[in-house]
C-alpha cells in the first residue's frame, strides 16, 4: 500500500519574504553546498509594487550570478503563476507548504559590480547608487540614456571650465568697472526689446511710439472688416455688451464717445479692436489652437501676435506657443502706447491694469 501524507499551508517562511528558488541559466550546480547567497530587498516598504523587489545575488570561486524579480529579464510565467515549496517530514507524513519565488540566475560578466568596501558604496549619491543599478539590471533604453548622461555631463564641465577661463581673461581684459557699464547697458537695451521702437527726438507726442510701430499699413487695413462691428455700434449695444462682460473695460468705456466724423471713427474703432484683442490674448498661457482669437480675427494679426507676443517652449517631445510673464509685459506695453495713441496721449491706466489683471506694483514698474 502506497504511503499518504497530508499537507498543511504554511504562508510565507518569513514575513513578506517567500521562499528562494533558484535556476541557473547556464547549466547545473556540481556542488550546491559551495553557494552563498545574499538578498537585496527595496527599501520604499509603503510602495506597492517596490516592496516586493528583490535582487538575488550568489557567488562561486570562478563567476558571479545575479536574479532579479522584475524588470524585462524576467520570465513572464512568473507574473501569471503561483509557485510553492514543501517540506516533507517522514516520519510523521506531515508535509509544511511555503510560498516560494523563482529567481533565474544570470552569470554576471563585469567586474567590481558590488565593491568589497561596502563604506565606499555607503558614500555614493542616490544618483550614482541608481546609476550601478541600471547598468547590471536596466533595460537597453535605460542604458542608452544613462551613456548619454554621462556624455553631457563630460561636455558639460569641458564647457563650464571654458566659460570660466573666457570670463576671467575678459575680466583681465576690461576691467570690472568697464564690465559694470556694459551689464547697465545691456539692461537697458533688454528693457527696449518689450516696448515699441522708442524715438527720443519725437518733437511731438504722438511721435514718441509711432502708431506705424505699433500697427503695419497692411495689419491696420486688415482690421476693417472686423472693427465694422465697433464703428455702427448702437448704445442699446454697448450696453448689452457691458452686461456680458464680452470686451475690457476700456474698450467698452470708449465705445460711448466715438467720434461723429467717419474717418476718425473707423480709426478709433480699429484700434479699439486690436486693443481688446490683445488684452484678451495676455489672459492665455499656451496656445493650442491655429487661430487661438477665433475665426473673425484676421489671419495678418494672428500672425503678429504669435511672432510678436510669444515665446517658443519645448514640452513632452511637441514645440509650443507660450505667453510668458515676460511676453505679458510686453504686451501691456504696447497696450499702453496703443491706449495713449486712441485717447490723444492721456489715458487712465487704472482701468487698463484692471483690464489687464495686474497688480499696481507690476504695471507701473
Amino acid at each position: 500500500m502506497a504511503a499518504t501524507a497530508t499537507w498543511r499551508y504554511r504562508g510565507d517562511p518569513e514575513a513578506e519574504q517567500p521562499a528562494v528558488l533558484v535556476r541557473f541559466s547556464n547549466g547545473r550546480l556540481q556542488r550546491p553546498d559551495a553557494m552563498r547567497f545574499t538578498v537585496y530587498r527595496n527599501r520604499d516598504a509603503a510602495h506597492p509594487r517596490k516592496k516586493h523587489r528583490r535582487i538575488l545575488v550568489s557567488e562561486t570561486e570562478r563567476l558571479s550570478y545575479v536574479g532579479n524579480n522584475f524588470g524585462s529579464g524576467v520570465p513572464k510565467c512568473n507574473s501569471l503563476c503561483r509557485y510553492f515549496i514543501g517540506v516533507l517530514d517522514k516520519d510523521s507524513g506531515q508535509m509544511e507548504v511555503y510560498n516560494a519565488e523563482i529567481f533565474n540566475m544570470q552569470p554576471l560578466l563585469s567586474d567590481n559590480l558590488l565593491p568589497d568596501d561596502t563604506k565606499e558604496y555607503q558614500n555614493k549619491s542616490y544618483r550614482e547608487k541608481m546609476d550601478l543599478c541600471i547598468e547590471a539590471f536596466g533595460t537597453s533604453k535605460q542604458k542608452r540614456a544613462l551613456n548619454s548622461r554621462r556624455m553631457n555631463a563630460v561636455g558639460n564641465d569641458i564647457l563650464n571650465t571654458a566659460v570660466t577661463k573666457a570670463a576671467a581673461n575678459i575680466i583681465d581684459a576690461k576691467g570690472v568697472t568697464a564690465l559694470i557699464q556694459d551689464v547697465a547697458q545691456d539692461d537697458v537695451q533688454n528693457i527696449s526689446v518689450f516696448l515699441p521702437p522708442c524715438n527720443e527726438d519725437a518733437d511731438k507726442p504722438e511721435n514718441v511710439y509711432k502708431f506705424e510701430d505699433i500697427l503695419s499699413s497692411a495689419e491696420y487695413e486688415a482690421l476693417r472688416v472686423p472693427a465694422a462691428v465697433f464703428v455702427n455700434i448702437t448704445p442699446e449695444e454697448i450696453t448689452k455688451k457691458t452686461e456680458d462682460k464680452s470686451h475690457c473695460s476700456f474698450v467698452l468705456e470708449e465705445l460711448k464717445f466715438l467720434p461723429d466724423d467717419e474717418k476718425r471713427r473707423d480709426h478709433k474703432a480699429r484700434c479699439l479692436w486690436f486693443l481688446d484683442t490683445l488684452i484678451k490674448f495676455s489672459y492665455l498661457k499656451v496656445i493650442k489652437k491655429k487661430h487661438p482669437m477665433g475665426p473673425e480675427c484676421p489671419h495678418i494679426i494672428s500672425r503678429k501676435l504669435m511672432k510678436n507676443f510669444t515665446s517658443l517652449t519645448y514640452n513632452n517631445g511637441s514645440v509650443q506657443n507660450l505667453v510668458s510673464a515676460s511676453m505679458k509685459a510686453k504686451i501691456t506695453a504696447y497696450v499702453i502706447a496703443l491706449a495713449l495713441h486712441i485717447n490723444n496721449f492721456q489715458t487712465n491706466l487704472t482701468i487698463l491694469q484692471n483690464d489687464m489683471k495686474l497688480q499696481e506694483s507690476r504695471f507701473c514698474s
